[in-house]
């Protein structure tokens, strides 16, 4: 069962590299560009000061993963500096949507703890460290794989203790979940997908909320939300997004649409398109 695939299908990620090399001065994120990064310590020392301010010291190779915009800064902890790779990155579907969502702000693992990403790293260092042509094109595919591998071993090591991606790494509701992800038209029961899960209809709901946080109703509202905002962005007609995510009508999806964000499909997509001029004509 690939659990990863059809989220990734649907929002994918996007990594550009912008800074390879010794860093010799602070350097602060405000989260105004509304990416993600991901930092490579590879050799130094580097202080960290995270999203809820507090500092945290690195003294060995070190990934730093903050998967939305927020605001950080790196200060390098000796006179040479500290040697590091550094990416921006975005999910497809903007900072809200269900991958990014179910991330925490800030995840720091030491390289040495991630043997799954331990070629890539070697690659990624060696490809830093050469002067080949197209240098940076490959440099920002292997961040996309990182992240990737990343998101695999977050499944595999069961870090992470609440929402989609605990429950994905649930070996009780991870195959319900990658139901609902690949078909979203279906009317799914409580009891189908306890079925899927081989639980009782009771036991696989409590469960279900004690890890997602939310109701199977609810988290299959949300998932189908998210993809028709996905698509939306993408300038797909909303009678073809109402029947890909599984309403009758667009006036179905427009009820379901309002009472998730609030808002009609035309305002959340206007507010949208709005907000991204701001931020472009404030870069």
């Amino acid at each position: 069962m690939d659990r990863l695939s059809t989220l990734l299908s649907q929002f994918g990620v996007r990594a550009s590299l912008f800074h390879s090399g010794k860093l010799c001065g602070a350097a602060t994120y405000d989260g105004a560009d509304q990416r993600g990064h991901i930092h490579l310590l590879q050799e130094g020392r580097l202080s960290l000061r995270g999203p809820r301010g507090a500092d945290l010291l690195l003294t060995q190779p070190s990934l730093i993963f903050l998967p939305r915009p927020s605001r950080h800064q790196l200060i390098p902890g000796e006179p040479e500096g500290a040697r590091l790779l550094c990416a921006s990155m975005a999910f497809d579907g903007g900072a809200g949507n269900p991958l990014s969502a179910s991330l925490p702000d800030l995840l720091v693992l030491p390289l040495d703890e991630l043997p799954l990403l331990a070629d890539t790293l070697r690659w990624l260092f060696s490809e830093a460290a050469g002067g080949h042509c197209g240098r940076e094109a490959v440099l920002d595919r292997l961040f996309e794989l990182l992240i990737i591998l990343l998101l695999r071993h977050l499944l595999d090591s069961r870090e992470l203790n609440t929402g989609m991606m605990a429950g994905l790494a649930d070996s009780r509701l991870a195959r319900s979940l990658v139901r609902m992800h690949e078909a979203p038209r279906h009317a799914w029961s409580v009891a189908e997908l306890a079925t899927e899960s081989n639980m009782s209809r009771t036991a696989y709901a409590e469960h279900f909320r004690s890890v997602i946080g939310q109701t199977p109703a609810e988290y299959l509202l949300s998932w189908r939300i998210s993809l028709a905002q996905k698509r939306l962005r993408e300038g797909r007609p909303i009678a073809l997004i109402a029947d890909e995510v599984g309403y009758e009508s667009p006036s179905a999806l427009a009820r379901a649409f309002r009472r998730k964000t609030g808002c009609s499909p035309r305002d959340w997509l206007k507010s949208v398109v709005d907000s991204g001029r701001l931020v472009e004509d404030g870069a």
